[in-house]
């Protein structure tokens, strides 16, 4: 097993065991562990591994392994949870702004990036916020659309 394959089978095991909040409360929890990793590093492994901050009932946030199985229901999944975290979209040029509750911004720039949306170039997560960069004014109008169904409502 390479180094690779085992530092991410002591982060598989350190998110399954205990509350991990953040990429810094990992790598202190690697390093307890003997892996002493940059943050570039970690995450590239977050990102292998799937791994995505998301809120929890108390409005903290905390890593958890994303279900994905690159099928159908791994998309119904995301757009479900959609509606959970949105509470706003807004766009300029070939921007759209999406607001969410604290803490929604990266499983929400996951699911984006996961649904594979023809218009969307990329994302860029804050805590809140999502910036959305699409390929044309064209598209954003489409991803504004799309966005603006799965809106919160409470």
């Amino acid at each position: 097993m390479s180094d690779k394959n085992k530092r991410h089978q002591v982060i598989r095991e350190i998110v399954s065991a205990k509350t991990v909040a953040s990429q810094e409360e990992l790598r202190r929890q690697l390093a307890k562990r003997g892996w002493d990793v940059t943050q570039s590093t970690l995450s590239r492994d977050l990102r292998e591994l799937r791994l995505a901050r998301i809120p929890d009932t108390q409005g903290h946030s905390r890593y958890a392994f994303s279900d994905s199985t690159g099928n159908d229901e791994e998309l119904a999944q995301l757009e479900r949870m959609l509606p959970q975290l949105l509470t706003a979209a807004e766009g300029v040029q070939v921007l759209v702004v999406a607001r969410t509750i604290k803490s929604g911004a990266q499983p929400v720039a996951e699911a984006l990036d996961q649904l594979e949306w023809p218009d969307v170039a990329g994302t860029i997560a804050g805590d809140d916020t999502v910036l959305i960069i699409c390929r044309s004014t064209e598209g954003r109008e489409r991803v504004l659309k799309k966005l603006r169904a799965y809106l919160r409502t409470t």
